[in-house]
Formats: structure tokens, sequence, C-alpha cells
């Protein structure tokens, strides 16, 4: 009965019988791999709504971006290829290539002072290089700096015309040396290019300071050690009040004036060597008269100004501030513009088109009839703001004049606050060091270690602190948005600017901007 039973029971179908589902290849091995089953079986389904949020903002940035740089290549590239053949022309060895001046000044309330040169080097260079024009930059580290190197320039420039200064000998035999009248034609066969509204100002303010001061050179720091004569940041008062002159109490003795005490010639027959030191007998008041009369017609500014290499104007607008970082943003993302605006520029210069300075003649003459920065205090505020007419070519980029950060416009009282807070501590570390140089103390601890200042120490930064101060100040008086730009009469006929080349030799536009 046992045997019959379990055979029933072996023959009889089970209750429930487990079905796999047929799997592939490939799951039955990436089973084996170690890779969780839920893995495998889990269908996909629709993002949520953050998900969909984040991909859609993050695609869009990125599109726009390889959009954006896409476009940058493709339109340098188009104006390269416009210019490159001029780089697989033959040059003489023994001719200079063409060479253009760069000025890029530095951006008011920015530290780095290279951003208008740098804008060169992204969007203007790439053109230059691909038509073989070299170039030389010229950076202007602080305010001021440009102008002051235009200056210098047109002034070497002056006396090399005037004879004033000649080449010597042994650069006359050199084989590359060329006369006065070829290196003037090469020079206007460059041109110079200004980056930026700031940079045009100094560019303009250096050029009538160089065609209007003197060919002598001055030097800075001895005029100012000069006016430092007068004051008595260094004068140390004595014990006694005697022998002060314009105190209270004098002594009879010491003469106020140093000179009276040496004997004079009508006085003393004793002889003196001041005699002939005051007196020259060798030459005669009407000798000196014409001495004096024929240097100053040889040094005088000239009625007429020779013709000056061209200009080329860049835009360039530099983004400071917290207020600003959504016009940043925007802007990371529209370089293309920049491009363009770079290149066009670049073309206009290689293709060599040029037209006179346009400015109008009442502008130019109430321009013309303002004084300069040099003949008034560069603190005066100006009494009327700048005239809205316009200005022609001098209205260059004034737009960018309204992004300049707000701790720009205050670098005159800042620097007045740091020259106060400067002199309130000087007296202080001059005691110091005429204690520790006369011994009159033993010097401290910390002062063994880190010695203070000496008082010649203290003169020279003190001068050179006052140099800096005052070229700051000058140079925020050429740049300030309040200040009219440097203008000369004679800069008219002098003058020219790279125009658009015409029509049949312009690049062809991209269809970029009619996208937006």
């Amino acid at each position: 009965m046992s045997t019959s039973s379990t055979e029933a029971a072996s023959k009889a179908p089970p209750t429930s019988t487990l079905i796999l589902p047929k799997q592939s290849g490939i799951r039955t091995v990436l089973r084996y791999t170690g890779i969780p089953p839920s893995w495998l079986d889990k269908r996909p389904k629709m993002p949520s709504r953050n998900w969909l949020i984040f991909l859609s903002v993050t695609s869009s940035a990125f599109g726009m971006y390889f959009y954006d740089r896409r476009q940058c290549k493709l339109i340098r590239q188009e104006y390269v290829d416009k210019v490159k053949h001029l780089a697989e022309l033959p040059a003489d060895p023994f001719e200079n290539p063409r060479r253009v001046t760069v000025y890029g000044a530095k951006w008011p309330g920015d530290d780095d002072h290279d951003q208008a040169l740098r804008h060169f080097r992204r969007y203007v260079k790439p053109i230059l290089v691909a038509a073989a024009v070299d170039y030389t930059m010229v950076p202007g580290k602080r305010h001021g700096d440009i102008a002051r190197h235009v200056a210098e320039q047109v002034r070497l420039q002056r006396r090399e015309d005037t004879g004033v200064d000649e080449d010597s000998e042994i650069t006359k035999t050199l084989p590359t040396y060329k006369p006065l009248a070829e290196r003037r034609k090469g020079e206007l066969q460059g041109g110079v290019v200004l980056v930026g509204r700031p940079t045009f100002k100094e560019y303009m303010f250096g050029l009538k300071k160089g065609w209007t001061d003197g060919l002598d050179k001055v030097d800075k720091e001895e005029k100012l050690a000069r006016a430092f004569d007068d004051d008595t940041v260094f004068d140390e008062l004595p014990d006694e009040p005697v022998g002060l002159v314009g105190g209270e109490e004098s002594s009879l003795d010491a003469p106020s004036n140093p000179i009276s005490a040496f004997p004079s010639s009508q006085t003393s027959p004793i002889f003196s060597p001041m005699q002939m030191a005051l007196s020259s007998p060798s030459s005669s008041p009407s000798q000196s008269l014409k001495t004096s009369s024929k240097s100053q017609d040889s040094h005088s500014p000239p009625t007429v100004i020779a013709p000056q290499p061209p200009i080329l104007f860049v835009p360039f607008l530099n983004y400071i501030g917290f207020k600003q970082i959504p016009i940043m943003c925007w802007d990371w993302f529209n370089q293309r513009h920049k491009v363009r605006s770079g290149a066009e520029a670049g073309y206009k210069l290689v293709m060599d088109v040029t037209r006179s300075i346009e400015v109008p003649e009442s502008i130019a003459q109430e321009l013309s009839a303002e004084d300069s920065l040099t003949t008034r205090s560069v603190t005066e505020k100006n009494s009327s703001p700048p005239s809205d007419r316009p200005l022609g070519d001098l209205d260059f980029d004034t737009v960018v004049e309204w992004y300049y950060n707000s701790s720009a416009l205050r670098l005159p009282e800042d620097t007045e606050k740091a020259r106060k807070n400067y002199y309130a501590g000087l007296p202080k570390k001059l005691a110091v060091a005429r204690e520790l140089s006369r011994g009159t103390r033993e010097p401290t601890t910390e002062e063994m270690n880190y010695p203070p200042p000496t008082e010649v120490e203290l003169r020279a930064e003190r001068m050179k602190k006052e140099k800096r101060w005052r070229e700051d100040v000058e140079g925020w008086g050429i740049v300030d948005p309040s200040k009219k730009i440097a203008w000369d009469e004679r800069f008219r006929y002098a003058l020219r600017v790279f125009a658009d080349p015409p029509e049949e030799n312009k690049v062809e536009s991209f269809t970029t901007n009619s996208t937006h």
C-alpha cells in the first residue's frame, strides 16, 4: 500500500510551478558580474520636475556657450582668411616691417592694469599677426603713464626735427641705419592703436603737452625736491628760539640772508670768489638777451604740426563692481560681439584706409580755449558739466564712462586721506630715527630685530609717496568723466583716423546677428 501510494503521489501534478522569464544573453552575463538584479529589471521613467529644470538650464547654458565660441572661431577665421595673403608678399630684408604702437591705459577702479592690452591681444592681435603687421605695446600701469610717455616721445621727436639731437657717427655706419626722413615715413605707414576711452584721453593730453611745452627735459624729482625746500616737515626746532627766522626772537648776529654774510664788491676791497660767481664780465646783458631770445625761438612750439601716425580706435569696456555682475554674465555668453568688433578694427588697420579727424569747429575752439591741467590745479572741479553736443571723433566710446566704478571717482579724496594719515604718523617715525642716530637712548628689542627707517630713508620714502600721489591725481584729472578731452587746433590737419575699407573689400557679415 505504501508503495502504490508513493507512486501515485509521484505521478500527481505539482500544485504550484515557478516559471522564470526568458532572459537574454547580455542580461544573463550581467547577472553574474555582481550587478544587482533590481538595476537590470528597473524600467525607465520620466524625470521629476526638479530634474527637468536642472537639465533644461544646464543644457541651455552649455548650448549658448558652445554656440558662442563656435561663432567666435568662424568670425576670426573669416577675417584671417581675408588678410593672410599679405603675409606671403616678399619683403626687403633691409626694410623694417610695418609696425604699430598699441597703447592701453589703466581702467579706472581696476587694480589689474593689463586689461586693455589683454583685450587687444585676444581680439585684435590675431588679425595683425595673420597680416604680418608688427606691434609694440605700451602699458599704462597708473593713471597718466600713457600721457607722460606720449609727451616725452613728442619732445624727443621735436628735438630730432629741430636738429638739437643728432644721430651719432657710429649709428650712421650701421647697415640698418636710415635717415630721419625715412624713419618718419615709416612711422606714418604704421599707426597708433588706442584701446578704450581712458587711453584716448591720455593720448590726446600727452600729444598736446608734447607739442606745447619746451624741449628741455624737466627732472620731476628735482622739481619736487625744490618744492620741499620751503616746507618744514623735516625741520627740527632748536631748544631755544634764538636764531629762528620769522619767530618772536632772532639773533642779531645771524644774518637773515646767507649771501649777505659775504662782503660785496662795493663795500669791501678784498677779492672774493663770490664776486666772480655773481658777476660775469665776459657776458654783457645784450649778449645774454640775444642768447635767450635765440633759444626761445628754437624751443618755442611750432605753429604747424607735422602729420602724425593714423589712429585706430578700439572700443573697450571693463565691467567692475557687484552691480555689474548680471552684465558680466550676459557678456560671457556673447563674446562673438567683441570678436567681431576687434576683427573689424584690425581689418581697418591692415587695409590702411585713413581719413582726416572730424571735430566740429565750434567744439574745437571751445576745447582749445580751456586751460590744460598743467596750468591749473588738477584737484579743481569743473564748474560746468561737459557739453552734450556731438564732438565728432572726440566722442569715441564716451558711453563707457557711465560704467566707471564708484571707487575710481573717489580717487582724489582717497589720495588726500592717505596723505594726511602719512604725515600724521611721520613726526613719530622721525623722532625715533633721530634718537637712535644720536644715541640719546638705547634701541629696544623690537627695534634691534626690526630696525626702524633712518631719516634719509624717511626722506626718500616721502619723495616716492608724494611723487606717486601727485601723478595719480594728475592722471585721474585726465580721465575724469567730468573733464573734457584735450584738443589743439593744430591737430586738425595733423591727425588722421583709420576708416572702413571700400565696400568691395569689406568682409561679409555673419548671420549671427539675425539670430538675436
